[in-house]
């Protein structure tokens, strides 16, 4: 499975549900990220204004803030490359580069889940 890394611009929530209105695409992307992760995708997300270093230890997103400044943002890396920037990955690439299918619930455990003990 691709590693993936999303260096997002300055903001204060990464989830989309802070301030006066709700930005959808960003609920999408860390609804979307979350379902990944929690069935076993590698995916990590950085905010320039809480994680700063992260884009300064990064030398192909350094490079690219300097060149292009923060409108750049956000910049999508898979397996080190930029795959995309100025804008959020689709569902579909999301589902191309991990091979998982974005609409998939995580497993719940338990022996009520499953039709089981209960």
């Amino acid at each position: 499975m691709k590693k993936i890394v999303i260096y997002d611009p300055a903001m204060c929530c990464s989830t989309g549900v802070c301030g006066a209105s709700v930005d959808k695409e960003l609920l999408r992307v860390a609804t979307v990220i979350e379902n990944l992760k929690q069935n076993g995708a590698d995916i990590s997300r950085f905010n320039l204004s809480g994680q700063p270093n992260a884009f300064v230890e990064n030398q192909l997103i350094n490079d690219s803030l300097k060149q292009n400044g923060p409108e750049i943002l956000p910049i999508t890396l898979v397996d080190g490359q930029v795959a995309k920037t100025k804008g959020y990955p689709t569902n579909e690439e999301f589902t191309q580069w991990t091979g998982l299918d974005v609409n998939t619930k995580p497993k719940k455990s338990g022996c009520c889940c499953d039709g089981g003990c209960c």
